[in-house]
């Protein structure tokens, strides 16, 4: 499984942001998607995850502004990230885990700041 992520960039405060990773190779049997990040000096945090069946869980300080969804007919899975807050700069890492396999995209850089 290979995973591509895309779409991180700076953004004001109260903006928004939307997360890209495109997945390839032998992606039968992903049973779990998601994005984690990592902000400097901090442990990496498990942002929202999706299962196959659609059930969705997000970390509480973005719940209500980050939707997470998946685009089947494309491979892609999506984090809208609205109401951006400065709390939310970090590498944002998509990963899939197959069986018990946990496969992880490359960083993509998200940085909120005036």
């Amino acid at each position: 499984v290979q995973l591509q992520a895309s779409g991180g960039g700076l953004v004001q405060p109260g903006g928004s942001l939307r997360l890209s990773c495109a997945a390839s190779g032998s992606i039968f049997s992903i049973n779990v998607m998601g994005w984690y990040r990592r902000a400097p000096g901090k442990q990496r945090e498990l942002v929202a995850s999706i299962i196959s069946g659609g059930s969705t869980s997000y970390v509480d300080s973005v719940k209500g502004r980050f939707t997470i969804s998946r685009d089947n007919a494309k491979n892609t899975l999506l984090l809208q990230m609205n109401s951006l807050k400065p709390e939310d700069t970090a590498v944002y890492y998509c990963f899939a885990r197959k069986l018990v396999t946990d496969y992880w995209g490359q960083g993509t850089q998200v940085t909120v700041s005036s």
